[in-house]
C-alpha cells in the first residue's frame, strides 16, 4: 500500500507543509472571529455557542464521514473538504462587503467549516499509513504535532496583529489561500487507495459504521485507548479554556500574563514535537502514551496547589510549558491505530475516535464551568490533575493496552 522508500518522505512532507499553511491561516481566522464576536457582543454565551458549534458537527456526523472516507479516495475527500472550507470562507468574505456580519452567518460558517474538518481529519489520518512506512509512523506523529505547535504559536500573534490592520474579509481571503495551498499539496502527489473489499460487502451506511466499530472493538487494547482518551479529553480540554482565568483571576495578572501562559504551552508543545520527531519516543509506545498523560496530570495538579500570589505565576508558566512538552507524545496513539487497523477501516475508526472526543470535550467544558465557579478555578485544576494522573495509571496497568506493542491485528 505504501509508496516506495525513496518517495514517501517527499510525498508526506508535501502534504504536511500544505496542511501547515492551512492550519495557520485557519487559526488566524478562528482567532479573528473570536475577536469580532467579543467586540460585537461582549457575550460569554455567544463565545460558548461558537465553541460548541466547532465541536458538534464533528461529533454528530463523524461516523458517517468515516464511512464516506472509506468508500472514496482519501485524496479526493481531503481536497473536497478543504474546498468546502474555502467556499464557506468565501461566502463570509462576500457578506462582509455588503453588511455588518450577522451573528447567525458567522455561526453557520463555523458549522460548515467544522463539517469539512469532520471529513478532512479522518481522511488525512487514514491516508498517512498508505504513504509512510510502518516503522516511521511514530516519528511522523511527532512531525504533525510540531506543525500544530508552530501553528499554535504563530496564529494567535498573527491574528492579534492582522485584526488591527485588516478588515475581517481580508483575513478570510488569507484563509482561502491557505486552503487552496493545502489542496494543491494533496493534488500533486499520489495516495494509494486501500482495498475496498471490506465495504463492498456491506449493504448500507449503518452496517458499514457498525463494521468499523466492530473492528475497533475486536482490538481490546485500542478500544480501551478510545475510552481512556475520552476521559482524558473530559479533564484536559477545560484546562486549556481556563488558562486566562487562572492567569488573570487567581494570580491577579493581566491579559499579557494570559498570553504568556498560552505561549509557554505552545513553546513546550513545539519542543515536545521536535523531540518526538527526532527520538521517536520509548520503544514501548504504550509507555510513551502513559508517560505523556502522567506528565500532563502532574503539571495540571501542581498548577492547582500554587499560592494566589503574582510571583507564583512564574511557576504556573513553567507548569504550562511542561504540559505543552507532554502533549505531542500522546499523539503516538495515532500511530498505534494506523498500524493495528487495516487501511480500509481507518476512516471509520478515526471518525469514531474523533466523535467520542468531540462529545467528551463540551461535556468537560460544561462541568468545569459549573464546578470552577463553585469551588474555585485552582481547585478544579487540582481535581483535574489528579483525574488525569489516575487515567495515566489505566494506560500502565491495563493488560490489553500494554499488549498493543506485542501483537498485530
Amino acid at each position: 500500500m505504501q509508496q516506495n522508500k525513496n518517495s514517501w518522505k517527499k510525498d508526506y512532507f508535501t502534504i504536511l507543509i500544505g496542511q501547515g499553511f492551512s492550519l495557520i491561516s485557519s487559526g488566524i481566522l478562528q482567532m479573528s472571529i473570536i475577536f469580532y464576536l467579543t467586540a460585537k457582543t461582549g457575550s460569554a454565551m455567544v463565545l460558548s455557542i461558537a465553541t460548541l458549534i466547532g465541536f458538534l458537527p464533528q461529533a454528530l456526523i463523524g461516523p458517517f464521514a468515516g464511512v464516506f472516507v472509506d468508500r472514496h479516495s482519501r485524496k479526493k475527500v481531503m481536497i473536497g473538504a478543504d474546498l468546502v472550507i474555502a467556499v464557506a470562507g468565501g461566502i463570509l468574505a462576500i457578506v462582509t462587503l455588503y453588511m455588518d456580519l450577522p451573528i447567525w452567518v458567522i455561526m453557520a460558517v463555523l458549522f460548515v467549516r467544522s463539517m469539512g474538518t469532520a471529513f478532512h481529519s479522518p481522511a488525512l489520518n487514514a491516508a498517512t499509513p498508505l504513504l509512510v512506512p510502518e516503522d516511521q509512523l511514530t516519528k511522523c506523529a511527532g512531525y504533525s504535532q510540531t506543525i500544530q505547535a508552530i501553528g499554535s504559536i504563530i496564529s494567535p500573534a498573527a491574528a492579534a496583529f492582522l485584526y488591527t490592520v485588516w478588515n475581517l474579509n481580508h483575513i478570510v481571503i488569507l484563509d482561502i489561500v491557505g486552503a487552496i495551498i493545502a489542496c494543491i499539496s494533496v493534488a500533486i502527489i499520489t495516495i494509494p487507495n486501500p482495498s475496498s473489499s471490506s465495504i463492498d460487502k456491506e449493504e448500507n451506511v449503518m452496517q458499514e459504521m457498525k463494521a468499523g466499530y466492530v473492528v475497533l472493538k475486536e482490538n481490546k487494547g485500542l478500544f480501551a485507548l478510545l475510552w481512556i482518551g475520552a476521559l482524558y479529553m473530559f479533564f484536559y480540554m477545560p484546562i486549556s479554556a481556563l488558562y486566562p482565568l487562572m492567569s488573570m483571576g487567581y494570580f491577579g495578572g493581566t491579559p499579557t500574563h494570559a498570553s504568556i501562559a498560552e505561549i509557554a504551552f505552545a513553546i513546550g508543545m513545539l519542543v515536545g514535537g521536535v523531540i518526538l520527531s527526532v527520538w521517536g519516543g520509548f520503544k514501548k509506545r504504550t509507555f510513551t502514551i502513559g508517560a505523556s498523560v502522567l506528565m500532563m496530570g502532574i503539571g495540571v495538579a501542581i498548577s492547582g496547589i500554587l499560592p494566589p500570589k503574582p510571583n507564583a505565576f512564574i511557576a504556573f508558566a513553567i507548569s504550562c510549558m511542561v504540559m505543552g512538552v507532554s502533549a505531542p507524545f500522546y499523539g503516538v496513539q495515532n500511530a498505534l491505530f494506523q498500524e493495528k487497523i487495516k487501511p480500509e477501516y481507518l476512516g471509520r475508526v478515526f471518525s469514531l475516535l474523533g466523535s467520542v472526543m468531540s462529545f467528551a470535550m463540551p461535556l468537560g467544558l460544561l462541568c468545569s464551568g459549573l464546578f470552577a465557579e463553585q469551588i474555585g478555578v485552582e481547585k478544579w485544576f487540582l481535581i483535574s490533575g489528579i483525574g488525569i494522573i489516575a487515567i495515566s495509571f489505566l494506560v500502565f496497568i491495563l493488560p490489553a493496552v500494554q499488549s498493543l506493542d506485542n501483537r498485530t491485528v
